[in-house]
């Protein structure tokens, strides 16, 4: 072979190499026979990969549950949580559309869907899929609070919520209470036995109220497990304002009925209190409380055989004592007892009194050997020291 030859060799050889390394570099940069289009391969991430609160096809879901849905390399595109009836739970959906929650209670025995899609960063939607449904109770127990919204009270007044059916886990549902106040108050919530078809529950602050205190009270009972198969019916609360201080000082040995209002006695009233020589018969001693009040007010003892109607009757206890006008004790007001156990007065100062009286108003009887008592029923919150009163809590 020749130089000539030998040099035309070479220079082949060498193209060839250099068209190989720029086959090859075009197929390092995406570019090549299997790209036909000539342009960038697409980079095709991971699938939507949804997940549920509570779980898929989750029964007996507590109502107060928030239930929600995110999902995991994707976004939603819509997404709902829809009742049996087809209508969409009120819902919040995150700014950056990864999550959705509910921002409404639920119902009890509902059951309820999931609608709505996920595109994932594979560019593929993802259908929202499945359920939950709510606990179904087997009796739903209502509570009322005695004390209505706006109402203005006594300083003694205590917080009462009246069940409609029998509580068996108190702990459960004193959690679901608060009391707060405008003052700072020291307070305690106490179980009474049951009464009026169901449980009830009282909240007594230490001492008595501080006039011109706030207090609102929420029970979030809705959903609260009361055993025995029975839930909450419902949420309920209230706020009101503790009036001026008015306090009844009924020493039965003094023939007197004085109010105080504010630490100042604006009114000392002649008075008859229960005959002393009969235990039946005595004003019990205690802490009363202004539950209610009647400008006429029907009086009823078979075991003492009258049956009257009374004027400007101020209800004390629930064992049948009233502060009233009675024109037939007259003589004995301001000098002798010879009541059945009720407070008399003379009509104009029973009157009087019965203008001012308002719910909650502590009446303080002194001087008899027979104590107000759980058996005289209704409010008997103040004949309990603080420490006997805290141990009537569940908690």
């Amino acid at each position: 072979m020749g130089d000539r030859m030998r040099r035309i060799l070479l220079v082949l050889a060498v193209v060839a190499v250099g068209s190989m390394g720029v086959v090859t570099a075009a197929t390092a940069a995406g570019r090549g026979p299997a790209d036909s289009g000539g342009g960038p391969l697409a980079i095709l991430g991971p699938k939507a990969a949804i997940t549920y609160t509570p779980a898929a096809e989750a029964t007996a879901v507590d109502p107060r549950t928030t239930a929600s849905v995110a999902v995991a390399d994707g976004t939603f595109d819509q997404v709902s949580l829809v009742d049996p009836a087809g209508k969409a739970v009120k819902g919040t959906l995150a700014a950056d559309r990864a999550s959705w929650s509910t921002s409404a209670p639920l119902a009890y025995g509902a059951t309820y869907s999931w609608k709505g899609t996920a595109t994932g960063t594979d560019g593929k939607q993802v259908p929202l899929a499945g359920g939950f449904s709510t606990v179904t109770p087997a009796k739903q127990v209502r509570g009322t609070v005695n004390i209505g919204d706006g109402r203005t009270v006594g300083i003694a007044a205590p917080i009462a919520i009246q069940f409609n059916g029998h509580v068996d886990d108190r702990a459960a549902v004193e959690r679901a209470l608060s009391v707060t106040t405008s003052v700072p108050t020291e307070g305690a919530w106490g179980w009474l036995p049951d009464e009026s078809g169901g449980s009830r529950v009282h909240w007594r602050p230490k001492e008595y109220w501080k006039p011109g205190t706030k207090v609102t009270v929420k029970a979030k009972l809705f959903g609260v497990p009361y055993g025995g198969g029975a839930y909450g019916a419902a949420d309920v609360s209230s706020s009101f304002t503790i009036g001026r201080a008015q306090v009844v000082k009924a020493d039965v040995n003094s023939f007197q009925m004085v109010v105080m209002r504010d630490g100042k006695q604006v009114a000392s009233y002649p008075a008859s209190y229960g005959l002393g020589s009969d235990p039946n018969r005595n004003t019990r001693s205690g802490i009363h409380v202004v539950s209610e009040k009647f400008t006429d007010k029907r009086m009823v003892s078979e075991q003492y055989g009258y049956d009257v109607v009374e004027k400007w009757a101020v209800r004390i206890s629930n064992n049948g004592e009233f502060i009233h006008a009675n024109p037939a004790s007259t003589g004995a007001q301001g000098s002798s007892n010879v009541t059945h156990g009720c407070v008399n007065l003379s009509i104009d100062n029973a009157k009087a009194y019965y203008d001012t009286a308002i719910y909650g108003d502590p009446v303080e009887v002194t001087g008899t050997p027979v104590q107000l008592s759980a058996k005289d029923g209704d409010i008997w919150d103040w004949t309990l020291s603080w420490s006997q009163w805290k141990a009537l809590s569940a908690l």
